[in-house]
């Protein structure tokens, strides 16, 4: 679970909240939710409502520059909620860290399922199929939603985005090594050579969520309806199949190691092959580029394991500095590894690849 935010001010909390949340009243009580290694996030409890707060981990002062930038989390939902995209409905942003000790906001508290385990064990066979889909169709509309009209068209730098992620992550991993990572030397040099013309098309923009996994989304009480995809931290105006292929990370990678279904008897499991996943978006989306997405597969998976392993390489490193906000922040570190060693396993297996 993730820790409380130490010597809380409840009082001076409850006093924010009643000033600017419409309709608080009470002294609050903040109960962690599972996961949120990133960001913490609570439920909070007031009088007779209940909201979600989520934090930064640290003070400012302490984080990695641009890392848990709340604000941006804040703008994109509340921009998305107004489009009619499946977000919680944003109540109150505090960029002030004189009040709890860290910036936080506040949004409504969504009744629904968030699903950890990718199998879905509990699920029969068209259960399953069907809650992939949604998952799937739910990604799709987001690439879809109309940035300018949604208020968004300055929410990050239209093109390069994937140039732009490889440096950018690049320079995290530098800052967050806790031990070397041979695969991750490689691929810091291997994926700026080896760009493909789909990852470089300036008119392939749309709002991307960064970490859109099961575990990221919450469905409806009773069926496979997406209610809220949640976790905006790692949002930007980027290029969607980038976006969409770290999605699919999950048919690569095994389960117990990082969230995957890779070695599963998907048939049997009634769960999509990742071809038919990837056609199903690409129709979902009408787009142009299936056959670039099946020609740069594997250099968008070998971008995304990088990309990933830097993440959790982040998280490595805040468990030495003490700020890790999870339980679970020690066995996604342990992560980082792995996940470069697939990236340059894809690496190697992408069509014009010399290796290292």
């Amino acid at each position: 679970m993730s820790r409380p935010p130490e010597q809380l001010n409840t009082q001076a909390l409850g006093a924010w909240l009643a000033a600017h949340v419409p309709g608080y009243r009470g002294e609050p009580v903040l109960t962690p939710f599972r996961g949120g290694q990133s960001n913490p996030t609570y439920r909070l409890d007031g009088h007779d409502q209940s909201y979600v707060l989520r934090s930064k981990p640290a003070p400012a002062s302490q984080l990695l520059p641009s890392a848990h930038a709340i604000e941006r989390e804040y703008r994109v939902m509340a921009a998305l909620h107004a489009a009619g995209f499946a977000v919680p409905r944003m109540l109150a942003l505090c960029e002030d860290e004189g009040v709890m000790g860290r910036a936080f906001y506040v949004m409504q508290h969504m009744q629904g399922r968030v699903l950890w385990e990718q199998s879905l064990p509990d699920m029969t066979r068209e259960q399953r199929r069907a809650h992939y889909l949604a998952m799937n169709h739910t990604l799709a509309d987001l690439h879809r939603v109309d940035v300018q009209a949604a208020g968004l068209s300055d929410f990050g730098r239209p093109g390069q985005y994937v140039q732009r992620q490889i440096s950018r992550w690049s320079k995290q991993y530098v800052a967050s090594i806790t031990q070397p990572i041979a695969e991750m030397d490689r691929l810091m040099a291997w994926l700026p050579a080896h760009l493909p013309h789909s990852a470089t098309q300036s008119d392939s923009v749309s709002v991307v969520h960064g970490d859109y996994r099961l575990d990221n989304v919450m469905f409806a009480p009773n069926d496979a309806t997406v209610i809220a995809v949640l976790d905006w931290e790692l949002s930007t105006l980027g290029h969607p199949l980038a976006d969409f292929s770290y999605h699919c990370l999950a048919w690569h990678i095994e389960p117990g190691a990082f969230r995957g279904i890779g070695g599963l008897d998907l048939v049997a499991l009634g769960i999509p092959s990742e071809h038919e996943y990837i056609q199903a978006y690409c129709q979902r989306t009408e787009s142009t580029q299936a056959d670039a997405l099946q020609s740069d597969w594997n250099f968008y998976l070998a971008f995304n394991f990088f990309r990933l392993a830097a993440i959790l390489q982040g998280i490595a490193k805040r468990i030495e500095a003490g700020t890790a906000a999870s339980d679970q922040a020690t066995a996604s570190a342990a992560g980082a590894r792995p996940m470069a060693e697939l990236g340059w396993h894809f690496a190697q297996r992408h069509k014009g690849s010399t290796g290292g």
